[in-house]
């Protein structure tokens, strides 16, 4: 009689095609409450599942390939381009560019976190499904640092207050430290290190304290910079600060 029980030993599935790049562990438990998910031809209902490899896995009926070697990229988004693979407007997205500036070998590749439509500078990107959920997340406490270019007043005693977080129109936004850079006029560049990411925080906190941002870029995440990066042009990140940064992940540490 054939046994038909479920591996119980390795890793969850979920991860492991986290890491083979299908997607987020997220949206693979998604796919697999989708019915989408099988081993050897048996459909899985739950992510509860342990393997030691990912043979005889599919997903949509196709195979699974071996789980890769995690790659990381630095792409330099220019502003006026969705973080997105399609859009139904037909504006001009990341993947565009993407095709040219990434190495022929990169493979299928996912946005660490996602710039805005006019926001510019550093975007991620990796082939590891399971990294890219955890720098995502806001208890990882992994800092990106922007530089804003905003037309207003404010004072660096102003910017001082924003490392004890500041709630704009009911929501909550933590630790932000911010620097207003030497300079005259009303017209003036501030640079901002937060740890949550929420959607348009930078702005949204901004606004709230008057100014009216015109330029918003990326410079840092976690520890990686844009340094001088041409705009629209991708580089792969030394696999050994990769792999230091994976293990800084995985204990916990905030970069």
């Amino acid at each position: 009689m054939a046994d038909n029980r479920l591996p119980e030993e390795g890793d969850r599935i979920a991860k492991l095609l986290a890491r083979a790049g299908v997607a987020s562990r997220r949206e693979i438990e998604r796919m697999i409450a989708d019915g989408r998910v099988a081993i050897d031809g048996k459909v899985l209902d739950t992510p509860a599942v342990k393997l030691t490899s990912l043979k005889g896995v599919t997903v949509d009926g196709k195979p699974v390939g071996k789980v890769e070697e995690t790659r990381l990229f630095a792409f330099h988004k220019p502003a006026g381009m969705l973080t997105t693979e399609h859009d139904p407007k037909g504006r001009t997205t990341i993947y565009a560019a993407l095709r040219n500036a990434l190495p022929k070998d990169a493979g299928r590749v996912m946005p660490v976190g996602r710039l805005d439509y006019n926001t510019e500078g550093l975007l991620l990107l990796t082939n590891d499904g399971e990294m890219k959920r955890a720098m995502e997340l806001p208890s990882s406490g992994v800092p990106r640092t922007y530089r804003a270019r905003a037309f207003g007043d404010v004072t660096q005693a102003d910017l001082d207050k924003l490392i004890e977080g500041i709630e704009v129109d009911g929501v909550r936004y933590g630790r932000i430290e911010a620097d207003l850079e030497r300079g005259s006029g009303r017209n003036r560049w501030i640079e901002l290190t937060l740890r949550e990411g929420k959607n348009r925080e930078v702005r949204r906190v901004l606004e709230h304290l008057g100014l009216e941002v015109n330029r918003l870029l990326r410079i840092g995440y976690g520890p990686f910079h844009i340094g001088d990066l041409p705009r629209g042009q991708a580089l792969e990140i030394k696999r050994g600060d990769v792999m230091a940064f994976k293990r800084e992940l995985a204990r916990g540490g905030r970069q």
